[in-house]
């Protein structure tokens, strides 16, 4: 095969606890993820080359060597630099229908579809565990969209446990488009603020990222209730990022007035809200209202549901 052609599902935060400090100037986390139907495609194929080249459709989307994309190939090349001199160059081709810095992990997907096509397109035969190992080395999201699905991550995101995937359920989702919110300062700004509540000793730490585990919010998931699901959202950003961002907190509770709404929460940090509805007809209908009460053509909504998988392929030339 000389090309590949991948479907990159974004990704939403159900559950976000921050529990302390790490070594390594991150926080240790307690998450869960969740992939939705919202996805970019990759194209991958042989370039011919030597050169690593990116192309993208948005033109917000850097295609030099800041974008994760790009460096996913050139970790490619590093680790397996036989293989690179017998294929040549890589040719990405991003077709972008994530929002771009809305914290739904748009690169980091983007980043480990290319993971996923140059094994398959140098037929590497990595396994998924080997993949997600590379994938640490980029992001702390790269990981878990390999799989997708639903997951617990702990550590700063890459220790990943799988949990039951979720499907046919709908959500809104929505994003400003000319908003950002940038996680570092989001994550700064918590430390500053609650820092001193942080638990410290690597036991309490390991205790309280494994009670995740046997929390409500994976009873919930284990049992597949949507309503239960909606009632245990969490994330601790929300402290920092919507007192700040009022167009974010406005977005939030606009979502939580509708009917058929059975829950709504910021993803990660920010901007983006999504919404858990009662249905696919529900989600149009809140869809449209919000649309409705906040007529402002900078805000993108999408109707979209969550996935059980994450890098798929859609095709090979």
């Amino acid at each position: 095969m000389r090309s590949y052609s991948l479907i990159a599902p974004a990704k939403i935060n159900l559950y976000l606890e921050i529990i302390g400090d790490r070594p390594d100037g991150f926080h240790e986390l307690a998450m869960i993820l969740q992939s939705i139907g919202l996805a970019d495609r990759i194209d991958v194929k042989v370039g011919g080359t030597e050169a690593i080249r990116v192309r993208c459709n948005h033109p917000q989307v850097p295609t030099d060597k800041s974008n994760l994309a790009y460096r996913a190939a050139e970790l490619m090349a590093a680790e397996f630099p036989d293989v690179y001199a017998k294929y040549g160059g890589v040719d990405i081709a991003i077709a972008k229908h994530i929002p771009v810095a809305a914290g739904l992990a748009g690169g980091s997907t983007n980043a480990a579809a290319v993971l996923v096509g140059i094994d398959l397109l140098w037929k590497l035969g990595l396994t998924q565990s080997e993949l997600e190992e590379l994938a640490a080395a980029l992001g702390s999201d790269v990981p878990f969209c390999i799989a997708g699905g639903t997951a617990i991550a702990t550590g700063r995101g890459e220790q990943l446990s799988p949990l039951p995937s979720l499907d046919n359920i709908y959500i809104v989702l929505a994003k400003y488009r000319s908003l950002e919110v940038s996680t570092a300062w989001a994550y700064k700004t918590y430390r500053a603020c609650f820092g001193s509540s942080y638990i410290k000793d690597k036991e309490d730490l390991a205790a309280r990222a494994s009670a995740v585990h046997s929390g409500a919010m994976v009873k919930a998931i284990l049992h597949k209730d949507g309503t239960e699901i909606a009632s245990k959202l969490h994330n601790d950003l929300e402290k920092i990022v919507l007192p700040a961002y009022p167009q974010v907190l406005e977005l939030r509770e606009t979502f939580a007035k509708q009917e058929g709404v059975l829950g709504t929460m910021m993803s990660g940090s920010g901007p983006s809200v999504f919404a858990i509805c009662e249905s696919k007809e529900q989600a149009e209908k809140v869809m449209l209202s919000v649309a409705t009460a906040i007529p402002d053509q900078d805000l993108e909504l999408f109707v979209t549901q969550l996935v059980t998988h994450g890098i798929k392929v859609a095709s090979s030339v």
